[in-house]
């Protein structure tokens, strides 16, 4: 699906948590041509976000559409994987299992379920319970569940929460690699520096988008050299949004 309509496009949506605004008023275009990251601090409002675009969060108002469907519609079942947080797999069960069992919920067959193993490079461990494995591999096989139906896009929250460096690599190794064969991806994080390797970034901050950009764009627009700097010179800039 590599081409430059927007996969996602959310008009006015406002979500409200115990009377609260979460996100109190937001639009945006999310194009099906890069890896989008979505970033901010903790609390700013990105995993309500995610949920929304999946279809699973109630909101007060406005629209979101997702590859030309209503979130949350029967007809993307198979069309959206969504990783969250924590691994969403079942601690007992080997890691092929857990990926046929979610693959059984979209039908994809035995060879969906190989290829998906595969794709994150878990093929020598299919065998291997859950629990025998480290943080990151957990956080691969909850991605081999998302990737078995076979998506247009992936939506992941906060997939390398966590992990320690050499992890958090190879996962967005991954992630690019699985944008090149036409995958849309939009991933959430709370480290800055993971901005660079994203083609495009969503900032986030108390609900609102004060930056919808690229790497190179944010840096220049900001007049600093890092990621940190750039979201700091942003939230000195911007006023905190009103509910």
């Amino acid at each position: 699906m590599m081409n430059n309509d927007p996969v996602i496009v959310i008009r006015d949506l406002r979500v409200v948590r115990g009377g609260v605004p979460v996100i109190p008023n937001l639009s945006l275009r999310v194009p099906g041509s890069a890896v989008v990251g979505l970033l901010g601090p903790s609390g700013s409002g990105k995993s309500t976000l995610m949920r929304a675009i999946v279809g699973v969060q109630r909101i007060a108002g406005g629209t979101v559409e997702v590859l030309g469907e209503p979130a949350g519609s029967p007809g993307l079942r198979s069309r959206v994987g969504y990783v969250t947080q924590s691994p969403s797999v079942y601690a007992d069960l080997s890691v092929r299992a857990n990926v046929a069992y979610f693959g059984g919920l979209v039908g994809a067959g035995a060879e969906a379920v190989e290829a998906a193993v595969a794709a994150v490079d878990l093929s020598t461990l299919a065998d291997r319970r859950v629990d025998r494995l480290s943080g990151g591999q957990r956080s691969r096989v909850s991605l081999a569940a998302a990737l078995v139906g076979q998506p247009d896009l992936l939506v992941l929250d906060e997939p390398t929460v966590g992990l320690d460096p050499v992890l958090r690599r190879d996962l967005w190794e991954l992630f690019n690699r699985l944008a090149s064969q036409g995958i849309a991806l939009l991933v959430s994080s709370h480290v800055m520096d993971e901005a660079t390797r994203c083609q495009r970034l969503v900032l986030m901050r108390d609900g609102s988008v004060p930056a919808d950009t690229t790497p190179a764009q944010l840096l220049a627009d900001t007049g600093t050299s890092d990621a940190d700097s750039a979201f700091l010179a942003l939230i000195e800039s911007t006023p905190v949004a009103s509910s």
